[in-house]
This record gives C-alpha cells, structure tokens and sequence, in this order.
C-alpha cells in the first residue's frame, strides 16, 4: 500500500517536534494552534494577553519596575549588615587600641618622658647612653604606631557608619519606588477592568481556585550577575516550539517546568504588536493534554492552578514579570488581580492555558 507523501511528510514534521521539545502532543484532533492575537476594545494593535497595548506596556514597566527595586533593596540591607558586623568589629578593637595609648601615655607621666638630652645627661658610660637611646626610639615608635592604630579604627569607624547611613537612604528610596510601581500596576489594571462587563470581574474573583502557594518544586535560578541582578538577554535563542526565538531566560523557564512535571503543549514566541510574546519572553502553557480548547475544568483546571502556582513560588529565582490563569493576573507587587480579556473566550479569559511573562 503506497503511503500518501503528504501524511507521510506530517508524520515526520510531528516527530521531530516530539524529539526537540520533549513535549507529548495527542492525535490529529489535537488543537494546537496557539491563542490567536486578540484585538483590543479602543486601542491599536494586539498583544494576544487578552489586554490593550497600553495596558502589557504599563504592566512590564511597572512589574519590571517593582522587581528591580526589591532586589536593589534587598541587596542594601545585606550591604548593611555587613557593614554593621563590620562596625561592631572595630568598635571592638577600638578599646584595647585605645588601652594601649592610655597606658603609654599613663607610663611617660610617670617615669617622666625620656628626651635624647636627659639620656645623654643621666647616662653613666657610653653603653647606658646607648641602652637609653635604644629604650627611647622604642617607646617613640610605640606611641606612634599606637596613635596611628588608633586613628585609623577611628577613621574606619566613622565611614562604616556613614555607610550605613547612605544604605538605609537608598531602602527608603527603593521601598517609595516600589509603592509607586504596585500603585502603578494597580491603576492599570483597574482602569482595564473598568471597560469590562463588571459581572465577568465578579466572576473572576469568585471561580478562581488556585492551590495555596508554597507547595511546589523548588526551580533552579537563572544565571545571574555577581551583584545579584539578573543578566541582560535578548530574544537569542531558537525557540523549540516555533520558528521564531526565545530569551535564555524564557527556555530556562520552559525547561524547569518540563522538569517538575508540567510538560503539555507550549507555545512561546509569536509575531504581533506588542506584548512579550515577540520579545521571546512569553510562553502560554495549555492545561488541557490535549492542547489549548476550551474552557479547562476538573483535572484540567487543577493543572493549570498548579502550574501558576509553581511560577509564582519560584518568580524570583526564574525572573517572572507576571503571570496569567483563569480571569487573573499575578504580579509581583500586588499578588492575584482580577483580569479579563472582555471578548469572553477562553483565550482572551486564559482559562484554557496559563501565560508567563519573563523579564
């Protein structure tokens, strides 16, 4: 029987996707194709999140925004406990360096301070004269080196604490920055659900059923620079789930993923207006086994709580900007939020597929 080469040729097409990604696709039936770009009510262009340009673009700005001021925070109080240690340490050497000028200065009172012409005087033969002129250029470097000790714990001293002082300036600059940038976020979003059906906010907030955090796997982090600030990355790589390309972030996200058991069909990069999905820093995962269909309930639905969960539970390790399931958006400063498309379906709701946004 002569096989029909066009079946033949999307045999092979399915299992080379099989053999690169790892991903276990179902039959012909399957669907697939990823959510389409969805036009947004009263703004040009698509993001394909289910929101308006203006909207993604907010969100990126100011959950990068937010992230980036926590770690900036974060990594000034650890500047600033090192340099209190540091100042314990030298308030502790500071009393016996003190101690040790205190009694030279004490002994020099009390035997009376030995200048060259008093041992010159005083001295009895050449070789006391010597002895004294020895004992005396000993005491001297004594005394000098006890001051200079001194002086420079002192000096020491006083910049730590000028250092902590700055530390604590830069927290309180950064926790401002990110108040503003939650404010930001929220008024956003805010804003966006206004323009929908209020009774479909409602519903959001009250059908949402994701696991409490906390009992996922534990991801492996992203590379990251010596200060603790994630490395700077461009739409690099190939993305195995297309023809387009994906940061080393975004595969790193994907793969960690796979790792912990969340491995149903993927779709990352894809060409449209705005969003991450061209930048190569968004993925949509589909919590049907049989790709992205409609609405997921039961075991569907479970595994789309527990992949959310699993990104929120490691945001920091892998560099999330946001995620997105089921009428709900998850960002960095505020947590769950109400979030609908306002086109009703199941992509624009991302109730049939949960979507990560990297940074």
């Amino acid at each position: 029987m002569r096989v029909d080469p066009v079946r033949r040729r999307l045999a092979t097409v399915l299992a080379l996707l099989v053999a690169t990604t790892g991903l276990a696709l179902a039959g012909p039936g399957a669907a697939f194709a990823a959510p389409p770009p969805l036009a947004a009510p009263g703004d040009s262009g698509d993001d394909g999140e289910g929101g308006s340009k203006s909207l993604t673009d907010q969100l990126e700005d100011a959950s990068k925004g937010f992230v980036e001021a926590q770690e900036t925070l974060e990594g000034s109080r650890k500047r600033q406990q090192t340099l209190v240690t540091k100042l314990k340490e030298l308030d502790t050497e500071l009393g016996p360096r003190q101690a040790a000028l205190d009694d030279i200065v004490r002994q020099s009172y009390q035997r009376g301070r030995l200048g060259p012409m008093g041992a010159l005087l005083t001295a009895s033969s050449t070789g006391t004269m010597m002895d004294r002129a020895e004992t005396l250029e000993t005491i001297a470097v004594k005394q000098d080196r006890a001051v200079r000790d001194l002086k420079d714990a002192k000096t020491q001293q006083e910049q730590a604490k000028t250092a902590i002082d700055v530390e604590i300036r830069k927290q309180q600059a950064q926790v401002t920055v990110m108040a503003k940038r939650k404010t930001q976020a929220e008024n956003a979003l805010k804003t966006h659900n206004a323009k929908v059906a209020a009774a479909n906010a409602a519903k959001a907030v009250a059908e949402t059923g994701s696991s409490p955090a906390g009992n996922s796997s534990t991801a492996e982090s992203a590379p990251r620079n010596s200060d603790g600030s994630l490395v700077s990355e461009s739409c690099s790589i190939d993305d195995p789930t297309s023809g387009g390309c994906i940061t080393p972030r975004t595969l790193h996200a994907m793969k960690q993923a796979q790792a912990a058991g969340f491995t149903r069909f993927v779709a990352c990069f894809r060409t449209q207006n705005s969003g991450e999905h061209p930048k190569g820093r968004a993925c949509d995962f589909a919590a049907d086994k049989t790709g992205f269909g409609g609405v997921a309930t039961g075991s569907s639905k479970t595994y789309g709580n527990n992949l959310a969960d699993y990104f929120i539970d490691n945001s920091s390790r892998l560099g999330v900007l946001y995620v997105i399931w089921f009428n709900r958006i998850w960002l960095p400063s505020s947590g769950w939020k109400a979030y609908s498309g306002g086109n009703g379906d199941p992509s624009s709701d991302h109730t049939n597929h949960v979507h990560l946004s990297m940074r």
